[in-house]
């Protein structure tokens, strides 16, 4: 095994891991370029290398947030909708709920379409939910609809015929006749082939949206890897958690819209814990994730470019997307959130973010904004020699603060502590959503932060819900990109066929598609097969899924009393059908934790720092990992990526595995 490469790009920073043979890594964190990332990951690249041979890189995994931005942003692809006819106002109808502040809102105007109507257009034809045709398809009515798509300067397509989940064949023609016009085409029954035809159409639109943006970025992507001498195949995270082939992730792009989010919560994963709650901040946003048993919780629908959310999975927030996608709640809290006075005189943080560029005010980079970074290295938290990229400046982080502080009339310290407080409390909803809100106590599981900002928030935040264990990983800085290297390469295929009289056919056409998105054999060394089933009530309209097998009537019910706290049997059908391939990936020997590079020099032995369990500043020690040992807060333990604080009332010891624990004292 040679060396790999794991690149995440995120809002504010891209992180670059790179594992030699035997285990040793080294990282680097530098500025993201929006305007192109591929200059940043590049600059990561080359820093990351050193002195090594780009020849000798056997793989590259990268996490991106691009298709999340492209549609956050609407800057994807102007997309043509095309459906059978009668169903051209299937999109603009749309499906709206309120949410938030929305819900009392008697001027509230529904969120635009993701397709407007102009742009929908109708073939004629028809096919039954059981598979049957009941009008044929009319090959001039595609090519009239081609002609007016190619008119309006329309370059994707996305189509979404009628029970094309359980006959095909239509889709595929009209697919065939629409390239003579259209660039890009993607169809439904490739896509996502599952009944309910609005959240299809979505989905295949979505990836439309954002396919032609990818395959464009990660063309230039292993461009720009080649003419460095990387030859190596690059491989993609995708949303549920697994990775997929650059070429792949280009034919479905729709799997890769939570691609930066899910490489953290698999490091998160990977920590030993069996029960997590993921902790993640970073510069522009913080999100959480429950993990059982060592597994992510999973969901088949979330929602994005929406407003107001939580949770991706709550209707209303945005345009729903059929896909696995890690089950995620994120807020706009990060590092580079903006710290502002509003009209009333409350102080607010986020979700507007400095980013990279101008970046917070103590970058120096031409920020003047009070972020949470400014705050936070007037607090003492952060020292100008914190971060390995670049020095931090105190004296232009205090003239930021001391513009909410003046705007407040409250002292600077008191400024920048309320700004700490308010982020917290904002990072604190986001754990109460994926955790008390749907009835999960988090108190039994173990808080594990990450990202740039995480450690330095995370014992504060588990302190609100009474968790009394809070892990920092080593590398904790750069933890989404190293859990790249652990992704598995796999692939999720489903097809809905109400109770079909032959599962094992159903199946094996699903496994024969999977193998052929790995381009794997039958029976390769290590393949795992997950079987799966959508199962509901008869006559009940939303479905549970539950392992396939012998007792799946015995699952469902035993899930739908875990899920809907009432215990109930009775006759059921079969909606959907799941199979999920999987090749594990190589890994390091327990007997090789591997090594990363330290600091440059001594941090100082101590720092002023603010609590206000103390009663202002005080004295505290400032140590490197290494030499943490055991010791009781307040104190502050630096990385070269990452600070995690120690308050009062926690203490900290360093595991052999290199991470830290922080322990509640008392108990949580």
């Amino acid at each position: 095994m040679g060396y790999q490469l794991g690149v995440d790009v995120g809002g504010t920073f891209t992180d670059v891991v790179l594992r030699a043979p035997h285990g040793e890594v080294s990282a680097v964190k530098c500025l993201s370029t929006p305007d192109d990332p591929l200059l940043g990951i590049m600059s990561g690249i080359a820093q990351a290398l050193g002195d090594v041979t780009p020849s000798l890189i056997t793989r590259v995994v990268h996490a991106t947030t691009l298709a999340t931005n492209a549609v956050l942003e609407r800057t994807g692809a102007r997309v043509a909708f095309v459906t059978t006819k009668g169903f051209r106002s299937l999109i603009p109808l749309g499906r709206y709920a309120r949410v938030e502040e929305d819900r009392y809102d008697l001027r509230f105007t529904p969120p635009v379409p993701p397709v407007a109507a102009e742009d929908c257009f109708e073939v004629e034809e028809r096919v039954g939910a059981d598979g049957s045709v009941l009008v044929p398809l009319c090959p001039e009515s595609v090519r009239r609809a081609g002609r007016e798509i190619a008119a309006r300067g329309i370059t994707s397509a996305a189509v979404c015929l009628l029970h094309s989940y359980a006959d095909p064949s239509h889709e595929r023609q009209v697919a065939d006749l629409l390239r003579e016009f259209v660039p890009s085409v993607v169809i439904s029954s490739e896509v996502w082939p599952e009944l309910r035809e609005y959240e299809r159409a979505t989905t295949t639109i979505m990836s439309g949206y954002v396919g032609p943006l990818m395959a464009s970025y990660l063309t230039r992507f292993q461009d720009e890897l080649r003419s460095f001498g990387i030859t190596a195949p690059v491989h993609v995270m995708e949303s549920g958690g697994g990775v997929m082939s650059a070429a792949q992730a280009a034919r479905r792009a729709v799997a890769t819209i939570e691609s930066g989010p899910a490489a953290g919560v698999l490091a998160a994963s990977l920590t030993g814990h069996p029960d997590v709650i993921s902790f993640d901040m970073g510069g522009t946003t913080a999100k959480t994730c429950v993990i059982r048993n060592g597994r992510p919780e999973i969901t088949h629908e979330f929602h994005v470019g929406g407003k107001g959310s939580f949770g991706g999975r709550r209707a209303g927030t945005g345009v729903p997307v059929k896909t696995p996608a890690i089950d995620l709640a994120e807020v706009g809290a990060g590092g580079g959130s903006i710290a502002w006075v509003d009209a009333a005189g409350a102080l607010r943080v986020g979700p507007r973010s400095a980013g990279s560029s101008p970046g917070p005010a103590c970058y120096g980079l031409g920020g003047s904004s009070p972020t949470v970074t400014d705050a936070n290295l007037v607090l003492g938290y952060l020292s100008p020699g914190s971060f390995a990229a670049f020095p931090l400046s105190a004296e232009l982080a205090e003239k930021a603060v001391d513009r909410v502080a003046g705007a407040l009339g409250v002292a600077r310290e008191a400024a920048a502590h309320a700004v700490h407080e308010i982020v917290g409390a904002a990072m604190g909803s986001a754990v109460h959503v994926v955790t008390v809100q749907r009835g999960i106590d988090p108190r039994g599981f173990v808080l594990v932060a990450f990202g740039g900002a995480g450690p330095m928030h995370a014992a504060r935040v588990a302190g609100r819900f009474g968790i009394g264990t809070v892990v920092v990983p080593a590398l904790c800085g750069v933890a989404s990109a190293a859990g790249l290297l652990a992704g598995e390469l796999s692939t999720e295929r489903v097809l809905s066929a109400l109770s079909a009289p032959d599962p094992c056919a159903v199946f094996a056409a699903l496994e024969a598609a999977a193998l052929a998105d790995l381009g794997v054999a039958a029976g390769a060394a290590g393949l795992r097969v997950e079987r799966s089933v959508d199962v509901r009530f008869r006559g009940q309209a939303h479905e549970l899924t539950v392992p396939w097998g012998p007792s799946v009537d015995s699952a469902f019910f035993l899930k739908y009393h875990q899920v809907y706290g009432i215990a109930q049997e009775g006759e059921i059908e079969i909606v959907s059908y799941r199979l999920r391939l999987t090749i594990p990936a190589v890994r390091r020997t327990a007997g090789d934790p591997g090594t990363r590079e330290g600091p440059t020099g001594r941090p100082p032995r101590s720092r002023l720092a603010y609590f206000a369990e103390c009663g202002g500043y005080v004295d505290v020690p400032v140590l490197t990992r290494a030499a943490v040992g055991s010791l009781r807060g307040p104190a502050i333990i630096e990385d070269p990526e990452s600070t995690i604080v120690v308050p009062p009332g926690w203490s900290a010891a360093l595991s052999p595995d290199g991470s830290v624990t922080l322990t509640r004292e008392g108990g949580a």
